[in-house]
């Protein structure tokens, strides 16, 4: 039974111990949705359904399907010294690795090359072509039953582009591999050994601490980071048993907090709020004297009021208030196909003309906000109030 989904239904609901009426349910009410052009056969589940995970994805090989499961949700610690008590116990020490700021993706071999799907469980076409290049296919034709999960940084990035890894381009760097099968990790070290032994980038190993010791070492670290504006750690079991939890900076919050208050009425209070009340648990815990806390508290209203500022004085001047960012990109086919799909998300794009740099391409991409625009022209020049 395929009907018009393009999926034999029956199989495919046998394969996740559904019932046919109950997968073809799910199905129309887009709880499952295919994805788009070349990829229409695979599958992503838009939100947790029967133990597998929102941002999971389905698809067919041969005459059976696999998952390639979401990404697992890392809980933060808002305070390190009773966190890292209460979430590792029974565990004689954690490994530290770097948090890096970008872009998740997962990426798999289908139809004998690479695919790169983002959080949401989305075939970006510009993080597929630029995977075909970052990592080594013989890992994928030897190890079939893993997924690798990493985390795209640097400058050229559509989504969170960042100068401050000393990156030229946008590279890739794992922070996880996982089974197909159940989404079980591999051990920590056992999975930088495989990636290593395939040339696979990775995040930074700051080391492992005894629990007693941990919470001085991360904060030693943290303050490292915090200088050089990077995001922060993630605490792992090194038998990855025990859930991983994460730790980030001030400056990083404090970055996070420019992006969002530059495009103040498109990002929601639940982004905003949390990244807030992080610097208060962050100064006590830390116990920061009056010019600590003077630093702390100038760093976090100058993120909030500057960008806020800079973008009602843009629409004074009749601008449309854009977030700007870049490709680079091999074929010239991914630019359209890319700009199809940032339209297809609801995202209004300008693409500039591209610009030939050796044997790639460099676009430069306009990403509209018009809610932020709209609102603020609203204000200044309609006199409307804020309800």
């Amino acid at each position: 039974m395929n009907g018009e989904t393009g999926i034999d239904v029956e199989k495919a609901a046998e394969f996740l111990g559904l019932s046919p009426s109950r997968f073809f349910e799910l199905l129309e009410k887009k709880a499952i949705v295919r994805n788009w052009d070349e990829y229409e056969d695979i599958f992503r589940f838009d939100s947790h359904i029967s133990g597998v995970v929102e941002g999971s994805v389905l698809l067919k090989r041969g005459g059976t399907f696999e998952i390639i499961r979401g990404f697992p949700k890392i809980k933060r610690a808002m305070t390190l010294f009773p966190a890292i008590e209460r979430n590792f116990q029974g565990i004689g020490s954690v490994l530290v690795e770097e948090k890096m700021n970008g872009y998740n993706v997962r990426v798999t071999e289908y139809r004998g090359k690479l695919i790169a799907l983002t959080r949401s469980g989305h075939v970006c076409p510009y993080s597929t072509e630029r995977v075909q290049h970052l990592l080594n296919h013989d890992f994928f034709r030897e190890h079939p039953e893993l997924v690798v999960y990493g985390e795209m940084a640097g400058p050229d990035n559509p989504y969170v582009p960042k100068d401050i890894y000393g990156l030229e381009s946008l590279d890739l760097f794992v922070f996880d591999i996982r089974c197909k099968s159940d989404g079980a990790p591999l051990p920590v070290m056992e999975r930088r050994e495989l990636a290593d032994d395939y040339g696979f980038r990775q995040v930074e190993l700051f080391g492992e601490f005894g629990i007693e010791e941990a919470p001085y070492e991360i904060t030693r670290i943290i303050k490292e980071l915090g200088k050089k504006e990077h995001e922060g750690v993630v605490i792992k079991d090194p038998e990855m048993v025990l859930q991983p939890i994460k730790y980030t900076c001030s400056e990083s919050n404090c970055a996070d907090l420019r992006h969002a208050f530059r495009f103040y009425n498109d990002s929601g209070r639940d982004y905003m709020f949390p990244r807030i009340v992080r610097e208060g648990f962050q100064s006590v815990e830390w116990n920061e004297n009056e010019e600590e806390l003077r630093e702390r508290c100038l760093r976090l209203g100058e993120s909030i009021l500057r960008p806020m500022i800079r973008s009602i004085r843009e629409v004074q001047m009749d601008e449309l208030i854009s977030d700007d960012v870049r490709i680079r990109v091999r074929d010239r086919g991914t630019i359209e196909r890319f700009r199809s799909y940032l339209e297809r998300l609801g995202i209004d794009v300008v693409f500039g003309p591209p610009e030939r740099i050796e044997d790639e391409y460099l676009v430069r991409i306009s990403k509209i906000n018009k809610s932020t625009t709209d609102k603020t022209k609203s204000i200044i020049i309609e006199g409307q109030l804020w309800s």
